[in-house]
């Protein structure tokens, strides 16, 4: 993979751009001066980040981001601390009204349509599967994992496996991960 240096990231223009940022250069990046990106993360090749309208993409400290996932829409959408998110996943803060009453997609001015934006928060250490999809208006907890091809449409609360279509709870989630980051912080900061 092909990464932009520090000093090209510093100057492309992002809201906030952290230390030891990673970002591929075959990524592509809309409303850059919208997006905040923390120390250690990474977004590999062809993921998409689009922020339009009033909305931020906000991207904490330690958040991997695998190729080909995309997060769009006007709308906040937050990936906090040590989140992490597959292949191929889609996080929408913005979608279509699919009712019939409305016309759908951008091409169309915005007076036939009716899209819902809502924000989408990613607490600390959320875990997002190959193929999942999360709607607008998703809050997960902190340590939420969500399995492989989920379609989440609801918030779910702290340190639970989730998965299917739509999406339910599985089971409790092991916080060991808890323990891990203290000992993280410990060595980092010696």
């Amino acid at each position: 993979m092909s990464f932009y240096t520090q000093k090209e990231l510093q100057d492309l223009g992002f809201k906030f751009i952290g230390d030891n940022v990673l970002i591929s250069r075959k990524s592509s990046i809309y409303g850059i001066q919208n997006i905040s990106i923390d120390d250690n993360s990474r977004i590999d090749d062809f993921c998409v980040l689009s922020s339009s309208g009033h909305g931020e993409i906000k991207i904490g400290k330690n958040v991997h981001i695998a190729v080909y996932s995309s997060l769009i829409g006007q709308e906040v959408i937050v990936l906090d601390d040590f989140s992490n998110i597959s292949s191929r996943v889609s996080i929408y803060s913005s979608s279509d009204d699919f009712s019939g009453e409305w016309m759908t997609n951008p091409t169309v001015d915005s007076e036939f349509t009716n899209v819902i934006s809502k924000p989408v928060i990613l607490n600390k250490h959320v875990i997002i599967g190959s193929g999942a999809i999360i709607l607008p208006g998703v809050t997960l907890g902190v340590g939420v994992a969500v399995g492989a091809l989920s379609l989440v449409t609801k918030n779910f609360e702290p340190n639970v496996l989730v998965f299917g279509c739509p999406a339910k709870i599985i089971k409790k989630r092991n916080e060991r991960y808890a323990i891990f980051e203290k000992e993280y912080y410990a060595k980092l900061y010696r």
